[in-house]
């Protein structure tokens, strides 16, 4: 049976992981047949938000691997412990965390830089030629791990695809229920809640990326 890691980034759009996003990832595994293993670093989130009013609480700090385990219901490991021979692939879904706390996009733009122990985690799956998925804003880290020419898609935001070229990759348009694929790095992404104005339409994509990350392995 195939294992997929789960990269997750706290929990709640706005300041961790995408939640519907992260669920419908873990099903979509289930679904194939497969099995996952979600991971998270555990390090300080970048702030917190206030999903019910938008608001920054900037006198609480939360924690990206013990929030990630609200997703996982508990059953999650510290990015650092991560042995890349036991899994076939990765999935990273999306939500601002990716953006704020795997790395420092929403800040920094195409200047960015992920976390060491994010960037060595995922950086071991592409050393590995194991095939990685990434959903929503998570393809803005595509271009550090991969290098010059390497093929994603955020969707069709145009300042974002500017920057994703900027720090050297090769940004492909793509439609909500569409994947990009990279056959040469390995590597599928899909906008996902990016463009996305319901759960099922997250679904659609989020379900063939996962399938031809599958497919991939």
């Amino acid at each position: 049976m195939k294992k997929i890691a789960v990269l997750l980034s706290g929990c709640g759009v706005f300041d961790g992981t995408e939640i519907h996003e992260a669920v419908l990832t873990l099903l979509a595994i289930t679904r194939a047949g497969a099995q996952y293993q979600c991971f998270a670093p555990d390090i300080a989130q970048m702030h917190v938000v206030n999903h019910l009013t938008g608001e920054v609480n900037t006198d609480e700090t939360r924690n990206v691997l013990v929030e990630s385990a609200r997703i996982a219901r508990g059953e999650v490991l510290n990015a650092s412990m991560l042995d890349v021979s036991q899994f076939d692939g990765l999935v990273i879904p999306g939500g601002f965390g990716a953006a704020k706390n795997l790395s420092n996009f929403a800040t920094t733009g195409s200047n960015c830089d992920i976390q060491p122990i994010v960037e060595s985690f995922i950086r071991d799956f592409a050393l590995a030629h194991k095939p990685v998925g990434f959903v929503c804003i998570s393809p803005v880290m595509i271009p550090n791990i991969y290098g010059k020419g390497a093929i994603g898609t955020i969707g069709t935001d145009a300042e974002t695809a500017h920057a994703f070229y900027e720090m050297g990759g090769k940004h492909k348009n793509a439609q909500v229920e569409d994947i990009v694929v990279d056959e040469v790095n390995k590597i599928v992404s899909t906008p996902a809640y990016m463009l996305a104005t319901s759960i099922l339409e997250a679904h659609i994509g989020i379900e063939k990326l996962v399938n031809k990350v599958l497919e991939m392995a």
